[in-house]
């Protein structure tokens, strides 16, 4: 408690003096307004705007559209290479090495003393605090409170109380636990947390970690004893599967909710507290370890939010303050609140002394994160594998295809060296630098238009209208660098499967080019690339087939040129084009005649 008494007085002093030494550098202040992509938060932090907005009016918002599919990968794509928002927002931390070169240090302002230190805990990096989390999402195992107190059942502390627990559950007619299936990370969850009641939470677990997914080391010789206890789950009871897959949110609802079972596993953050078929009431609690001496809870940041380092630069002044304000004002009771409502009972505030309800939902589970008896979902470098481990976890909840612990041990073995070999494969192009939006556009026209064959392609550019925003445009840059799937997937638009193709005059395709793509008819449009084969120009007289992404165009386009609506994926089109073309440049690739 002395460290933090200490920094409450130290932390305002270092926040100006450094702004004094900045400003004494002489250079002019550019001010301007503070550049945030759309991609992960415009809406979940629709409320924190209006707050920002109120409190702070003075301060300006530059809102970056992005509505492609990866809005992580974007956001590291965009760090790799130096081009970041103003704010930057991710929701995960994939290079602790790149944040310390892109981001501010923001370990020296004044509104880091009212975070909690089990949350400053887990973001320091070399001492350093360059992300902080919005709020945490917990989760443990659910559980129908009501039924439980009804039958006098106490919450299990071990597995030893949890196996006789659910033997009275199954004589009294009961399925004593469900686990959701529906999304493959839930199987991968469920097994993973309970490897983290033993041994993966350990310094010895980390490093295997690292080691495995670096090719190092192996699953075997390492999960006998978490797959051991995996079966003993169940054996009891514990993982029973939903036959329909239903998602998360329905199996919960149907098997505790109409008292079919007494516990859910699952990774969900609920938003009710009271099962509405019965009015029961609904619990939560730790994952169990064996001998109750380790019992845990996860969480997940919504998302984490840094400032660009380079706002910290001469003549970046007034910027650098507006955004200290508006991280000021996030980490504020006030600004919390803009995140957790009653809706939100799963979600806490990264605050320290944030009042809470012993019989809050999360009671216990916030209890457990300053305790160090809570830990960060497993789902970082994970991401090319999880899926896969997790259906094979799947198949022997389910008891599928013969497969049981030492396969899935096998199986996870597999996976990660056939990921590792294909490594190398993984990129398929090199871009030689970096493009802006419309020269990734042009590129992406080029691969439409090649694909379908037709004289030139229609693209909607992506960008931010009051609120509005689109799918079907292009929004994501491509930069330098080595170009795999990922890359395809975080350029190109959302809307992916289909496009059209419309027959019209050149100068009809000049006068919709000009006039944009006004989806909302609010004659606001988003701005069209028409992108020519050859890279020539269209005659106004003659006759042409164009082709559209998409929702790339408005019904009444449609109707006027018949559009003829075709199947294929964009992504795979413009990955076959790009492997054709092995290296791209922004003023280079033509689209041959």
């Amino acid at each position: 408690m002395m460290y933090k008494a200490l920094r409450h007085l130290f932390l305002p002093f270092l926040a100006a003096v450094l702004f004094l030494c900045a400003c004494a550098d002489g250079a002019a202040d550019s001010g301007g307004a503070l550049t945030v992509s759309t991609g992960i938060v415009y809406g979940r932090f629709q409320k924190l705007w209006t707050l920002l907005d109120q409190t702070y009016p003075e301060i300006e918002l530059d809102f970056i559209s992005y509505t492609g599919s990866n809005a992580t990968g974007y956001s590291w794509i965009q760090m790799q290479a130096d081009d970041i928002p103003d704010i930057f927002i991710t929701t995960q931390i994939l290079d602790e090495d790149l944040v310390t070169e892109r981001l501010a240090d923001l370990s020296a302002y004044p509104f880091i003393g009212d975070l909690s230190n089990a949350v400053l805990n887990q973001v320091s990096i070399d001492g350093g605090i360059y992300l902080l989390p919005t709020d945490y999402s917990m989760y443990g195992i659910f559980y129908n409170k009501t039924l439980m107190e009804e039958n006098h059942w106490q919450v299990p502390a071990s597995f030893e109380e949890l196996e006789t627990l659910c033997g009275q559950i199954q004589e009294a007619g009961l399925l004593p636990g469900v686990a959701g299936t529906m999304l493959t990370g839930d199987p991968f969850s469920a097994v993973f947390n309970l490897a983290k009641t033993d041994w993966l939470t350990t310094p010895e677990g980390i490093g295997w970690e690292q080691a495995f997914l670096s090719g190092n080391a192996t699953a075997k010789g390492r999960w006998e004893h978490t797959m051991d206890y995996v079966q003993r789950y169940i054996d009891i009871g514990m993982f029973h599967t939903d036959p329909q897959d239903r998602n998360d949110p329905t199996i919960l609802l149907d098997y505790l909710g109409n008292r079919k079972a007494v516990f859910c596993t699952t990774v969900l953050a609920v938003n009710i507290t009271e099962l509405p078929e019965t009015g029961d009431k609904l619990g939560m609690m730790p994952f169990l370890s064996e001998d109750g001496s380790k019992n845990i809870y996860m969480y997940s940041p919504t998302c984490y939010i840094g400032i660009s380092k380079r706002l910290t630069e001469p003549g970046n002044e007034k910027k650098l303050e507006d955004a200290v304000k508006l991280l000021s004002l996030l980490y504020s009771p006030e600004g919390q609140n803009a995140f957790i409502d009653e809706s939100t009972p799963c979600v806490m505030s990264v605050l320290d002394n944030v009042p809470l309800p012993e019989d809050a939902l999360i009671y216990d589970a916030r209890q457990a994160l300053g305790e160090g008896r809570a830990f960060k979902m497993t789902y970082a470098r994970w991401e090319s594998i999880l899926a896969d481990i997790g259906q094979a976890f799947k198949e022997w909840f389910r008891g599928e295809n013969q497969m049981d612990g030492p396969k899935s041990i096998a199986r996870m073995d597999e996976l990660c060296q056939a990921w590792l070999d294909s490594s190398d494969q993984l990129y398929f192009c090199e871009s030689t630098g970096d493009f802006t939006l419309e020269q990734t556009a042009e590129l992406i026209g080029k691969a439409l238009g090649t694909a379908a064959d037709t004289d030139a392609v229609m693209v909607p550019l992506g960008e931010f209208h009051d609120g509005v925003e689109s799918k079907s445009c292009v929004t994501g840059k491509l930069y330098a660098g080595k170009v795999s799937a990922d890359t395809v997937a975080a350029i190109t638009p959302s809307n992916s499967g289909e496009y059209a193709v419309m027959t019209m005059t050149g100068a009809q395709a000049k006068a919709l080019a000009e006039a944009g793509f006004d989806p909302e008819g609010d004659r606001n449009p988003f701005p069209y690339l028409l992108v020519v084969k050859g890279g020539g120009k269209l005659e106004d007289d003659a006759v042409y087939k164009i082709a559209f992404l998409q929702k790339g165009y408005t019904q009444e386009t449609a109707d006027a040129y018949s559009a003829e609506i075709i199947q294929g994926s964009l992504r795979t089109f413009l990955r076959t084009w790009l492997q054709e073309q092995r290296s791209v440049s922004p003023d280079g690739n033509p689209w041959e005649q």
